[in-house]
Parts: C-alpha cells; sequence; structure tokens
C-alpha cells in the first residue's frame, strides 16, 4: 500500500536523517525506482498533476475529496497525503489549470479553460494514469487465500469505507461493531 509519498519529486522522503530508513520511507525497504522486488510507484513523475485534472473535470472537489476518490479509484493501494494533494493543487492554481472557490473553510477546485486544454493534450497520458489505477485496484484483491496482513488491510478499508458512508447512522456502526466482534470470537477459538 502506497501512503504519503510525494510522487511529483520522486518519493525520496526517507532520505531526512531518518537512520536506517531506505528511499521509501520505511525500514527495510528496497532503493530504486520500484522500492522492493520491482514495485511499480503508483504514479509516474507529473502523473499526479494530471490525475487531479482528470477527477475536477468530472465535478469541482476539495482536497480531502480527491484524496478519497484516489483511494477508491485504486481500491486503497494508493491514498496520497494532504502533504502531497495540497502543493499540487497549488501548482495547478499557479499554473492557472485550476480555481479555487471558498465556501466557509472549505476550498473547492474548479478546472479552468486553460486546464481542459490541457487535460485534452495530454489524453493519452490520462487514458494510462486511469488504467494504472485500475491495475492499483485488481492488484489489491485477494489472490494469496494466506495472505493474512493483506486480509487485514482489505478489512480495514472495508470497515473505513462502511463508517465514512453514513458517518452518522449509529444502526451502520453497530452493525460493523457487532460483524467484527464476531470474527474476533472466531479467530480467538482457532487455538481451541
Amino acid at each position: 500500500m502506497y501512503h504519503e509519498r510525494d510522487f511529483e519529486s520522486g518519493g525520496r522522503r526517507g532520505r531526512r536523517g531518518r537512520g536506517g530508513w531506505g528511499m521509501r520511507g520505511r525500514p527495510g525497504r528496497g532503493r530504486g525506482r520500484g522500492g522492493v522486488r520491482g514495485r511499480r510507484r503508483p504514479l509516474d513523475h507529473g502523473d499526479l498533476r494530471l490525475l487531479l485534472l482528470s477527477l475536477l473535470a468530472e465535478e469541482p472537489r476539495h482536497g480531502y475529496d480527491l484524496i478519497r476518490e484516489i483511494e477508491t479509484r485504486t481500491g486503497g493501494a494508493y491514498v496520497p497525503s494532504p502533504g502531497v494533494i495540497y502543493p499540487a493543487l497549488e501548482a495547478l492554481l499557479d499554473l492557472g489549470w485550476v480555481e479555487a472557490e471558498t465556501a466557509g473553510s472549505k476550498r473547492s477546485f474548479i478546472l479552468t479553460v486553460e486546464g481542459r486544454d490541457q487535460l485534452a493534450a495530454e489524453a493519452e497520458a490520462v487514458q494510462r494514469i486511469g488504467a494504472r489505477l485500475a491495475e492499483l485496484q485488481e492488484s489489491n484483491r485477494p489472490e494469496d487465500p494466506l495472505d493474512v496482513r493483506g486480509s487485514m488491510w482489505r478489512l480495514a478499508h472495508a470497515v473505513r469505507e462502511a463508517v465514512r458512508a453514513y458517518p452518522d447512522d449509529p444502526e451502520r456502526r453497530k452493525a460493523v461493531a457487532d460483524i467484527l466482534a464476531d470474527a474476533q470470537d472466531r479467530i480467538s477459538k482457532l487455538d481451541d
């Protein structure tokens, strides 16, 4: 799973004086473009800006909406941090490809004519990015029934999404909690 990497600058966050941390920001992880054993980065250089433009072409969104939408479109395999999204949005503002509208404490971003022109000029790259997101989503599906770590991650993602979709629904929250309690009981009884 990819979190909080600045893919616009190559994802080299881990070099900032954290002893023993590899380039990917995790202990013991591999070096180079692919990370561990050739794993690809979720987005290549410059792709995040085009992805943001394509999402904003669908509808105006604020930063956290963009984060959630990218998480959804990758099946949770890539979750960009606010520290990645907001600088990219600021760069798009500087380029004149988006405009910001403030409503209360939130800023929504809207594609400009120049942004639509840029998106049209990069249509092939946008299509490639869409295919990459679909590939990430597919790679997140369970393949190995013995993959406990992957199953745990997918469960956590499903719980977050179920609760996030209806945050003010106490019955839904109770149902999710009951399912988790049942799973916990069943797992603890495996030792018996």
